[in-house]
């Protein structure tokens, strides 16, 4: 056994199902050793999508995916999304290929420092010296993605490492994966006597708090005790439409966000931080609460939001309270021009039961999702990283951890062109997603940026740089040369139908939504 094939059979016996890989020539031993393995693997044409879709893969899965990189370049192409990973708390092993040790001497083309690039964006990064090691190291890599709040590991292996000999591998003693911590008590009981006051209260959820148990305590304690229920504008993952414990957004924008949270005297923060603005505006502040508002912590990051809403209840002695539930919303068809509200009237009567929804239409979504509450039951994913190019291998990897799910993936055409590539994969993999591509032949978001940083109305050599009409991108023949059946909608109807008969047939498909 050399240590290509100790590195995988170890990932493979620790739980890691699947590969997303971009191979390159120091990877050869790997690919070999995964012709024997039980473990997925799956082409992916840049190194962007396999980390997105990696991303997918966990937040559906709760289990870290692998990627299979090319050297220090092929990490530095999928460093973006592994940068939305991170922020989304969402685990993953890359396995970066590297020189043979006694090569790098000679300073060769693709020489890099693979370590420096990977540490920024990494909670572990080692170095797999020894063929006789390796075992160790990988199941330390996907014990360490297995935390929670989930973490990237990078195991880089150099060329030498993968084709020797690596002898009878060890591994260490799998500890419990996942492990999540009980909240101080006090902490519990401080909140408790928060909520005892009646004073407005907002409980501002994220990560494993918005969805299953969790949400279903959370929504007791709401019913309880007359406390709303929020997110960020951005979430991983939430549970959400008819039957399911309603979110509030707070909304994206200062003004508007600040506005929302204007009325709360306390925010009781679960599983995140405080709202903060996404970016910086000339004049207005960092920090989204009123002044008078306080902020008390209830569950951090790395502790068990269903065990503190289970503890918070004791407290309240609200145990036998049943939370609200979001009624549904039975919406007509839509017909007419497109618009925010007609976009998500379409969705809001199309969204298949359990579909998962992975939302990056940047301009567009600010407005539609929050429309779609009263849907059938679904799931939806957002960019927690802000890093665009993240929704279309996002919906690869989802996808993939729930092929019996249908995907709709909404996104904007200027982010849809960085991970375009996502499709052929889909395509290959013959993946239940629907694409569907919001073309106004602009980054119409920076506009309206450009408007709320202070900037003016842009120029024409400003606006050069955000249109994107001069050409226009032909989506259809992009869908067709990577092997995905496309359609263009122009009207809210025709979207509708559009939508309906994406979700009746097998396989990936796009609509082009012609803004």
């Amino acid at each position: 056994m050399n240590g290509a094939q100790a590195l995988v059979a170890t990932l493979v016996g620790e739980g890691v199902e699947i590969c997303f890989a971009n191979p390159g020539t120091s990877e050869m031993h790997f690919l070999a050793a995964l012709d024997n393995a039980r473990m997925r693997s799956v082409l992916c044409l840049f190194e962007g999508v396999a980390t997105g879709a990696a991303d997918g893969w966990y937040r559906m899965k709760d289990a870290p995916a692998a990627t299979l990189l090319h050297l220090g370049p092929g990490l530095a192409n999928g460093l973006a999304n592994i940068h939305n990973a991170r922020r989304a708390s969402s685990g993953m092993v890359n396995i970066v290929g590297e020189h043979a040790t006694l090569h790098l001497q000679y300073d060769p083309p693709l020489r890099s420092d693979i370590e420096g690039l990977a540490r920024p964006l990494s909670h572990w990064v080692r170095r797999a010296d020894s063929a006789g090691t390796i075992a160790w190291d990988a199941a330390a890599a996907v014990a360490k993605a297995s935390e929670h709040p989930g973490r990237i590991a990078t195991l880089i292996l150099p060329g030498d490492t993968a084709w020797q000999e690596a002898g009878h591998p060890v591994v260490p003693a799998r500890a419990p994966r996942g492990v999540r911590i009980a909240p101080d008590a006090a902490r519990i009981e401080h909140v408790a006597r928060v909520l005892r006051s009646g004073e407005p209260t907002l409980i501002i959820l994220a990560n494993k708090a918005t969805r299953g148990v969790a949400l279903e305590r959370a929504g007791r304690i709401a019913a309880a005790t007359g406390a709303r229920l929020g997110s960020q504008f951005f979430t991983a993952r939430i549970e959400r439409g008819a039957g399911r414990v309603p979110i509030e957004r707070i909304p994206y924008a200062v003004d508007p966000a600040r506005e929302f949270l204007r009325g709360f005297k306390h925010l009781v923060t679960v599983e995140t931080g405080e709202p903060v603005a996404f970016f910086s505006h000339p004049g207005k502040p960092s920090l989204l609460k009123a002044g008078a508002t306080l902020v008390h912590p209830l569950v951090e990051p790395h502790e068990d939001s269903a065990l503190a809403f289970e503890m918070l209840l004791d407290a309240l002695g609200a145990d036998r309270v049943a939370p609200k539930l979001q009624p549904r919303t039975a919406n007509p068809a839509p017909t007419g021009a497109l618009s925010p509200l007609s976009i998500a009237q379409a969705l809001a009567a199309a969204i298949p039961e359990h579909c998962i929804v992975v939302d990056e239409s940047l301009t567009t979504g600010r407005e539609t999702m929050g429309h779609t509450l009263g849907a059938l039951p679904h799931d939806l994913i957002n960019n927690m990283g802000g890093s665009i190019g993240y929704a279309t291998p996002v919906a690869t990897g989802a996808a993939l951890a729930c092929p019996e799910r249908r995907v709709l993936c909404l996104v904007g055409d200027g982010s849809a062109m960085y991970t375009i590539q996502s499709l052929w994969t889909q395509a290959r993999e013959n993946l239940n997603v629907t694409t569907i591509i919001f073309a106004n032949n602009s980054y119409a978001i920076l506009k309206a940026e450009s408007a709320n940083m202070g900037a003016g109305e842009p120029g024409p050599r400003a606006l050069s740089l955000i249109d994107l009409d001069r050409p226009k991108i032909d989506w259809l023949s992009m869908a067709k040369a990577m092997g995905v059946p496309a359609v263009p909608v122009s009207d809210a109807g025709a979207l509708h139908a559009a939508l309906l008969n994406s979700t009746r047939e097998p396989g990936p498909s796009l609509i082009e939504v012609r803004l």
